[in-house]
This record gives structure tokens, C-alpha cells and sequence, in this order.
């Protein structure tokens, strides 16, 4: 596969050690040649590094297994998640969820990545609706849309929203990048 096919999510070899790539950038400067800047986090070892590759240079893809799973609780040693076919339960632990978790609450189905029979990832859907749990009130006279204030969502995630979104609200969440999309349901 080229390096600019890739996208986050997709897991790679590279020298030897498998990768899932989280952060992906395609840049093209003025009169120089196009690369494509990755993050990329290590599987066995859960460190990340970035890596700068040629546009067009070939990449060796692995395919993961998909499986179904929903989110359970966390405990002392992870979060447990339940496999939709099965029933078994596995315990992941934070250094292989990473931000991952302040997406997802409790009875959430999700798709696990699985490696040689393995879990190495979790792969999120592009937004999530979550309730506003702490922001400030929207103060008087302003109907500016534009203005962002500071909220704290239920998974304890911190954003920013506009001014007229309260406590109590479901709001639309990028997993992507964390910033407000909507409200939920609109």
C-alpha cells in the first residue's frame, strides 16, 4: 500500500515492528516533494513516534480482526469489555486505550482490533454524543454564535462549546479531535 493511502486506525509493519497509526498528514510545500508525516503507536510497547515517509513509498498493511465489544466499567487494573458474540470479558489496559476512553461511557459497542488473537486497539466511531456535565451559564446579551466556552462532559473530556449549550445537554463529541460538532439529535 502507498503511504498516502493510509489512514489512523490502519496497522503497519515497519522495520519489523508492527504499528497502529493514530495521526496521519499528508503535506505537500511549495516547490518541494510531498511526504506524509505519521504517528504511529508501537503495539508491544505502547510508545509512540512519528515518522516522516515519501509520498507514494509502499507500506506493508496488516489486517486486524474485527470483533464487536461492548464497554462494561473500568477497575483498578483497566476497562473490561464484553465480546458481543461470546460473552468472554478482557480487561484492557490504559496504555493500550490511551485518550480512547473519554469517548466512551459505560454499555457503549465498540470494535476491537485484534492481532495473532491479541486486542491492540479499539476503534472509535467519528463522533459521540455525551451529556455536559459542568459549564458555565450563557451570560446575558450575547448572541454572538461564534463565541466557545469552556465544558466538561460526563466522561470528564474537556471542550469547548458555544454559549448556548447548558448543563444537561447532549452534545455531539469528534473523536477525532475532541471539538463540539452539534447538538445531539440535530
Amino acid at each position: 500500500m502507498k503511504s498516502t493511502d493510509l489512514r489512523p486506525g490502519m496497522a503497519v509493519h515497519i522495520d519489523g515492528t508492527l504499528f497502529i497509526i493514530t495521526q496521519f498528514t499528508h503535506v505537500t510545500p511549495g516547490n518541494l516533494r510531498a511526504f506524509v508525516q505519521v504517528k504511529l503507536r508501537n503495539v508491544i510497547t505502547g510508545l509512540s513516534i512519528e515518522k516522516r515517509l515519501r509520498a507514494g513509498e509502499e507500506i506493508e498493511q496488516v489486517n486486524l480482526d474485527k470483533r464487536a465489544m461492548q464497554y462494561l466499567y473500568a477497575d483498578g487494573g483497566g476497562y473490561v469489555f464484553m465480546d458481543n458474540e461470546t460473552y468472554d470479558q478482557i480487561t484492557l489496559h490504559t496504555e493500550l486505550l490511551g485518550d480512547a476512553m473519554m469517548y466512551l461511557k459505560p454499555n457503549t459497542d465498540i470494535t476491537v482490533l485484534v492481532h495473532d488473537g491479541r486486542p491492540v486497539a479499539i476503534d472509535l466511531p467519528n463522533v459521540v454524543d455525551l451529556e455536559v456535565t459542568e459549564t458555565s451559564p450563557q451570560p446575558k446579551g450575547s448572541t454572538a454564535t461564534n463565541q466557545l466556552k469552556e465544558a466538561t462532559l460526563e466522561t470528564g473530556l474537556n471542550t469547548r462549546v458555544p454559549q448556548f449549550i447548558t448543563i444537561g445537554e447532549v452534545i455531539r463529541v469528534s473523536t477525532a479531535d475532541g471539538s463540539y460538532v452539534s447538538r445531539a439529535g440535530a
